[in-house]
């Protein structure tokens, strides 16, 4: 409920403003339109939310503060008595993270006969996977192809996407999406029994595939679903601290910690898997988050400290929708879906300020600079300023009750504060959503630099450049996650002798944190 005086004089301006505005199409912005409005707004291109790494991999490159002193920081097990030869849990692969892509490892690598085991200082399911909503792109239908979808992405993400790993998402798309639905995701569909597709930003082609607006959630009961009724081991409310090499450098399992007893045990493993998600929660230059509270870059962490180097670790995908009032949900996503539905991006004085299908960064940075004293066209909260969504629009054009059948969970969110979004806009500003970069791999999912080190899902970086479109990270944990299993579980070698690995920056840091 808007009870603020300045609210509802705004809303009254959305109000007479919203026939004109559905009559006409903003326009889209020209390339160098957005290179300038990134540069001048977009988070990513302000230098005082980073540092310069001092040692690692990545020494001398850039990285975000808060990240950065996690990567640079001293082990948890320096100066503990870890017993390598009491080994705990032997196993051929090892999955760290139980999200999406974790589970969606550890399922084929069982398939395929290896002897797997999922551990997650969480539940199984508690992972970003679950808090999606819009959707997961597939390009199946007979005016798409992967050749389209693979130009949609490599362009929204800047070109700069690694083609083996973007041709390998786009290639198995479609793959991947009769894989879940075998596996019971009740996708949407039409009277026909046809899969109902919509676009997203930066889409081409209406390509995108959804459960409502709770695709990750379906996506992740059912994956969760399998991996019980295979019987996969699982570990929760454990931590992955350090990884474990041997004497011929190979990753040889993980140094586990009980996040209830804190006692430290011992995974030995012939092929390790890093599927941790994302960042979110360290909450970068102090913007809410969309993300999970697990979601805390343990596993970049891990794999640095092994000595996996990473990429595009500079840049972060801010979702521009997320919910700005009231307090009790401020940064929770407003999927894209409302707006690939028609609902505009609207400010203060009614007025659309851009095209609503503008990919995410250029989208955000759009908002943003309303809201900056540069413009002070954005909405006056108690949090600070935002832009109306204007949902009404979807029911004007759609039809009564497309809000509640298409975008139900929504629906009841907005409702449990006095705001029916069927007849009144939303407010929204940028919030936190997605790890652009992450560890570097090739094209069969194994680090570069680290024998038996494998890494799926948000941990990765390089499959969508520096951006990533609507849809293509449910994708990337199912098609990456599929395929490292498979990978892991069909890797050779004998492990040799463990050794401890407690810390490579102890020299330069004489024990003691850099920070």
């Amino acid at each position: 409920m808007y009870t603020l005086a300045n609210m509802q004089d705004s809303i009254k301006k959305v109000e007479a403003t919203r026939a004109q505005r559905m009559a006409t199409e903003p326009r889209r912005m020209t390339a160098d339109e957005k290179d300038a409005l990134l540069a001048a707004y977009h988070p990513d291109y302000k230098e005082e939310g980073f540092i310069t790494l001092k040692v690692g991999p990545n020494k001398g490159e850039k990285v975000p503060t808060e990240l950065g002193y996690l990567l640079e920081s001293n082990s948890r097990i320096l100066g503990v008595d870890i017993d390598l030869d009491k080994v705990d849990y032997d196993v051929d692969v090892l999955v760290i993270g139980g999200g999406g892509a974790g589970s969606s490892c550890a399922i084929e690598a069982n398939k395929a006969g290896a002897n797997v085991m999922i551990v997650t200082k969480l539940r199984i399911g508690d992972a970003n996977t679950m808090m999606a909503e819009g959707g997961i792109q597939a390009a199946d239908k007979e005016n798409d192809s992967p050749a389209q979808h693979y130009l949609d992405a490599f362009g929204g993400g800047h070109f700069a996407a690694r083609p083996e790993l973007l041709r390998k998402l786009v290639m198995e798309a479609p793959d991947a999406i009769s894989w879940l639905e075998n596996l019971g995701v009740m996708f949407d569909k039409d009277e026909n029994g046809r899969m109902v597709t919509t676009h997203g930003g930066g889409t081409s082609r209406k390509r995108m595939h959804a459960c409502r607006d709770y695709s990750g959630a379906e996506i992740m009961r059912t994956l969760r679903d399998e991996v019980i009724n295979r019987g996969i081991p699982v570990i929760e409310f454990s931590s992955a601290v350090e990884l474990i090499k041997d004497d011929k450098g190979q990753v040889a399992g993980a140094v586990l910690q009980n996040m209830e007893t804190g006692e430290y045990q011992i995974a030995k493993a012939k092929t390790v898997i890093i599927a941790t998600g994302g960042a979110g929660r360290l909450h970068y230059n102090n913007f809410p988050t969309s993300n999970h509270y697990g979601a805390t870059a343990d596993g970049l962490i891990l794999g640095y400290r092994a000595g996996a180097p990473l990429l595009y670790q500079d840049t972060i995908q801010y979702h521009p929708t997320g919910a700005a009032y009231p307090a009790q949900i401020f940064g929770a996503l407003v999927t894209e879906k409302v707006r690939s539905l028609g609902a505009m991006l609207v400010n203060v004085d009614g007025e659309a300020f851009m095209h609503p299908l503008e990919t995410r960064d250029v989208s955000a940075a759009s908002i943003i600079r309303e809201c900056s004293d540069d413009r002070n066209e954005g909405v006056e909260t108690p949090q600070g300023k935002a832009v109306w969504l204007d949902t009404p629009m979807i029911e004007l054009i759609h039809g009564e009750g497309t809000i509640e059948k298409r975008i139900p969970a929504m629906f009841r969110m907005f409702m449990q504060y006095g705001i029916d979004m069927r007849k009144e806009p939303i407010l929204v500003y940028p919030t936190l959503h997605y790890q652009n970069g992450g560890l570097e791999i090739n094209g069969e999912g194994f680090t570069n630099t680290v024998s038996n080190l494998l890494v799926a899902g948000e941990a990765v970086g390089g499959i969508h450049g520096r951006n990533r479109l609507m849809g293509n990270s449910l994708l990337d944990v199912i098609v990456f996650g599929r395929d490292a299993g498979k990978a892991a579980a069909g890797a050779s070698g004998q492990p040799g002798q463990m050794l401890p690995h407690r810390g490579a920056w102890n020299e330069r840091g004489r024990g003691t944190p850099l920070h």
